[in-house]
């Protein structure tokens, strides 16, 4: 069973910085596509950063140039450097990865369980 786990969320103030990490562990095969999604109170969960293996990066409205996606592909290992943090990127942070499993091959797509990040004025 592939698992996905986050870390890294927390209180922070307004203009400060957070990274969170997401470990993929099970029997992976292959990864395509690694992501960071959002999902705030009462609003629609949005994407926050898309990274296709070899190809180039996607980031949500306004938040390139201070979001950074990153992946360690020998570790399955997910990260994504939040830097001037504003109160409105308040919200539950979901990984997401769409991979190989070694026990069918086509990609699926999985979700870690969220971690929360919480921005203060």
């Amino acid at each position: 069973q592939v698992q996905l786990v986050e870390s890294g969320g927390g209180l922070v103030q307004a203009g400060g910085s957070l990274r969170l990490s997401c470990a993929a562990s099970g029997p992976i095969d292959s990864i395509s596509v690694v992501g960071w999604y959002r999902q705030a109170p009462g609003k629609q969960r949005e994407l926050v950063a898309l990274m296709p293996r070899g190809s180039s990066t996607t980031y949500g409205d306004s938040l390139r140039g201070r979001f950074t996606i990153s992946r360690d592909n020998a570790k399955n290992m997910v990260y994504l450097q939040m830097n001037s943090l504003k109160p409105e990127d308040t919200a539950i942070y979901y990984c997401n990865i769409r991979a190989r499993t070694y026990f069918r091959d086509d990609y699926a797509s999985y979700w870690g369980q969220g971690t929360q990040v919480t921005v203060s004025s």
